[in-house]
């Protein structure tokens, strides 16, 4: 069975000013799906730190944030990215040390707090650097999609 997904995008400049619109927009998407209050926060924070990290780090001079949101019966996944600087992944994890529910946000490296944030509050979360950072983070509507899903990709959910 094919899971098919409503898609919703959107390109704005990387300009800090846009991230509000980026924001009211995912809490109208979220809102529409059924997702409680808190989840909509949570959402909205956590793509509002994605783009905010293409803001500051993705382009020397003017870019875009390309985001989309995939509509799925069970989930949300928000996919933010940039056709700014890459950077090497693996070099990136080195970097931030292991990230755990008990590790205190003040032992955390510098640069380390974005990605932290971002993965405690989205259930899933994958990274990429075709042209560019890709960043897919995922919503399940149920909870107990996270349990059923969490060890495949976008890649391999797509081929069902």
């Amino acid at each position: 069975m094919i899971d098919r997904a409503d898609l919703i995008e959107m390109k704005v400049p990387a300009k800090p000013e846009y991230v509000g619109v980026i924001r009211l927009t995912v809490s109208g998407i979220a809102n529409r799906i059924g997702y409680s209050y808190d989840e909509i926060e949570d959402i909205k924070i956590a793509v509002a730190e994605a783009c905010t990290n293409v803001v500051d780090h993705a382009y020397e001079e003017e870019g875009l944030i390309r985001v989309s949101f995939h509509v799925y019966e069970d989930r949300l996944e928000v996919v933010v990215a940039d056709q700014g600087q890459s950077f090497d992944v693996e070099e990136i994890r080195s970097t931030m040390g292991p990230v755990s529910a008990d590790a205190k946000v003040t032992e955390l490296k510098e640069g380390g707090l974005g990605l932290f944030l971002i993965s405690t509050l989205m259930d899933k979360v994958e990274i990429s650097e075709e042209q560019g950072v890709i960043l897919i983070m995922t919503k399940f509507l149920q909870r107990d999609g996270v349990e059923r899903y969490v060890d495949e990709t976008s890649a391999t959910t797509q081929e069902r």
